[in-house]
């Protein structure tokens, strides 16, 4: 597992399953952008995540690496949205709770209107357990909700003291 130089941090939002801060069930990501292009969260699954006990549902896996990737878009076009149109995973070794995960995600190929990438999502002791290749459409946000204000509201940026430099 490498360490890039962190570049920015991407906004969290209030109720999103992967990065709302306000979602009482939800993963409470953080991500960053990286000097090398990618962008990498950091989750931890609880209880509420489970599908076999003390394993991390696999569409909780999925949902993980599916925003990971989609996020990726905005380090080019910050008003870029990754809607998803196909998502393949490939899950390789179990996913426990309690333990810090590390999701990558990056852009394989951009076009005007659609976009490729992939991502894995790593074990704290450096085992990929899920790798995952999607296709996403690209999109202003205002062609994804209906009310804009509700969303700016929604969607911030979060600063914390123990953002890192490096990841």
């Amino acid at each position: 597992m490498h360490t890039h130089r962190v570049t920015g941090k991407q906004n969290n939002s209030k109720m999103c399953l992967v990065c709302g801060l306000k979602n009482r069930f939800g993963l409470f990501s953080r991500f960053y952008e990286t000097e090398n292009g990618e962008v990498v969260a950091h989750a931890v699954g609880r209880e509420e995540h489970q599908g076999y006990p003390g394993r991390m549902h696999g569409g909780i896996v999925s949902a993980l690496l599916d925003e990971t990737i989609g996020r990726a878009i905005m380090i080019e076009d910050t008003n870029a949205w990754g809607v998803t149109a196909e998502l393949n995973v490939r899950f390789k070794k179990p996913v426990p709770l309690d333990e810090d995960l590390r999701i990558t995600g990056r852009i394989e190929k951009s076009g005007r209107k659609v976009f490729t990438g992939t991502g894995e999502l790593t074990l704290a002791d450096g085992t990929v357990a899920a790798t995952a290749s999607g296709k996403y459409i690209r999109l202003a946000i205002d062609e994804i909700v209906e009310d804009e204000a509700a969303f700016a509201e929604d969607w911030f940026p979060y600063p914390e003291e123990n953002d890192p430099e490096m990841i």
